[in-house]
């Protein structure tokens, strides 16, 4: 079965689709087609911010298509290794909040906005 994955790294997103039954290892193939990084300088982290081994299968670290759907794709971490050989430390830039809908634009205020109109 298809997981669906969010792979975020400070403010890149990038999504990916693997079979359960796919490596760490192939899923940072998978990446190193996108950001030109090769594996050995990858790092992955699953939910709980824990590092994720390459031999081990996304169905091992719970990525399975029950939680990992098209709709709501699981989130992994990524970091690179740095110049100095050291990881970089894992950073998830939040999304942005939206801003509150203008009284006009929120439900139940239909009425009002139209006795506006008419008056």
């Amino acid at each position: 079965m298809d997981v669906f994955l969010m792979i975020r790294r400070k403010k890149t997103t990038i999504f990916l689709d693997a079979k359960e039954s796919s490596t760490v290892l192939d899923l940072k193939k998978m990446i190193e087609g996108i950001t030109k990084k090769s594996p050995a300088d990858q790092q992955l982290y699953n939910k709980d911010d824990t590092v994720m081994e390459d031999d081990k299968s996304l169905s091992d670290y719970g990525l399975t298509a029950t939680i990992a759907k098209a709709q709501q794709p699981a989130e992994v971490g990524l970091s690179f290794r740095g110049d100095d050989g050291g990881w970089e430390e894992l950073e998830k830039t939040p999304y942005s909040i939206p801003p509150e809908l203008p009284d006009v634009m929120k439900p139940g205020q239909d009425s009002v906005a139209q006795e506006q109109t008419v008056a």
